[in-house]
Formats: C-alpha cells, sequence, structure tokens
C-alpha cells in the first residue's frame, strides 16, 4: 500500500540535507498519515480512508462530499 492520501493524492517529499561541508544526502519526508472512518451523506454510509491530517482539518471543515466535489 503507497504512502498517499487518498483525497489530495499527497505523496512523500523530497529534499536535501546539507552538511557543514556542503555534502548534500538526500532525504525523505513521509507524509502524516492517518486512517478515519468518516460519515457519508452521499452514501449514507460510512467510508474508511487513509487521509492526511490536512486532509481531516479540511473535511471537518466542509464535510466530505464537498470535500470530494472541490478536489476531484
Amino acid at each position: 500500500m503507497a504512502r498517499r492520501c487518498d483525497l489530495t493524492d499527497t505523496a512523500y517529499l523530497r529534499g536535501h540535507t546539507v552538511s557543514h561541508s556542503n555534502r548534500k544526502a538526500i532525504k525523505r519526508s513521509q507524509p502524516n498519515l492517518q486512517t478515519k472512518r468518516i460519515w457519508s451523506e452521499r452514501e449514507q454510509r460510512f467510508v474508511r480512508l487513509r487521509l492526511t491530517t490536512r486532509a481531516i482539518r479540511t473535511i471537518d471543515l466542509l464535510g466530505l462530499d464537498a470535500a470530494l466535489a472541490q478536489t476531484r
């Protein structure tokens, strides 16, 4: 299973760790994914999603159906 958000499709971030001697090492930052059960008004059932914490805050603000319509 890929470490990717189901709603926003956010994957890992890539960057460099730079030492004092200016040597660069590649680092990966994984997204903060949480498994969440959310009620869908349209389908009248719970939906289990793997979401980033940012997507969870968006769903809390707008609701699941509105967030899905906004992102897709």
